[in-house]
């Protein structure tokens, strides 16, 4: 019987291969941790609604979206917490004024400041993503998670308001000029202790796997945390082990590792 209770899976980059597919070994890791009775929960920075698929593909009921927003455990909510209107009504501002796009998410869909720009284009495709509309006031108390597009590095500095508040640029090819907003009290690692609160499991016996510098906290959190090998050069200082690509086997190594997965 192992000590181990808990798994935490990031998506884009450890999960899913850059061709959006899953490997066959990550499907059998996940099926033989189920299988030993661990709770599997996705964790990512995407909205719920655009994951279901790639849920029900992997056997998951439970899941952290947007960043650490928004949380679920079989279906019931465990967490849900919006943005300040405050803020994202100065991000408006800013972006109108740089020639910048954004994607603000709700807890149903994905809202742009603008639908025929190149670069939201380029986002939707990249990711995949269905339920799109053109971002209106009505939803600015609904906002989950935002995501800035079309950046220069030097772009990042003009959004900042309050010591709350990080960017942590989108790890896929092609969407660098794109950076999330992380909230420093409202991120993965913070929505992965609500869970294991919820569940009475203790952090040193959660696992979780991350590529990009919003995996952070969740890596520092977790009693095992897994840097994927395609990793931001910058996260491999938070996690405290370093698994091979997500195309190389990462999960399943990693779970290997620890005795979890044959």
């Amino acid at each position: 019987m192992t000590n181990y209770k808990a798994i935490f899976l990031d998506i884009d980059g450890t999960i899913l291969r850059p061709d959006h597919t899953i490997q066959e070994s990550t499907i059998d890791a996940v099926n033989q941790a189920l299988d030993q009775g661990l709770e599997v929960i996705l964790a990512t920075g995407r909205p719920l609604h655009e994951i279901s698929g790639i849920a029900q593909h992997l056997n998951i009921h439970s899941c952290i979206g947007y960043n650490g927003a928004f949380a679920t455990y079989k279906n019931k909510e465990i967490l849900n917490e919006p943005m300040d209107s405050k803020t994202i009504d100065f991000y408006l501002q800013v972006s109108s004024k740089h020639g910048h796009e954004m994607v603000l998410y709700t807890n149903n869909k994905n809202t742009f400041t603008a639908m025929d720009a190149p670069v939201v284009q380029q986002f939707i495709d990249v990711f995949q993503l269905k339920k799109n509309e053109l971002f209106s006031n009505s939803v600015m108390d609904k906002v989950l998670g935002i995501t800035l597009m079309n950046l220069d590095n030097n772009d990042v500095d003009l959004y900042y308001t309050s010591d709350d508040i990080y960017f942590s640029q989108v790890n896929v090819a092609g969407l660098t000029h794109s950076y999330d907003v992380i909230r420093e009290s409202v991120n993965k690692g913070h929505a992965v202790k609500a869970i294991l609160d919820h569940l009475s499991i203790p952090k040193e016996n959660a696992i979780a796997f991350g590529d990009g510098m919003n995996d952070k906290e969740m890596l520092q959190y977790v009693g095992e945390g897994f840097a994927m090998g395609n990793g931001h050069p910058d996260i491999f200082q938070y996690a405290k082990h370093r698994t091979t690509d997500v195309t190389e086997s990462g999960i399943f190594n990693g779970l290997k590792s620890l005795g979890l997965v044959k």
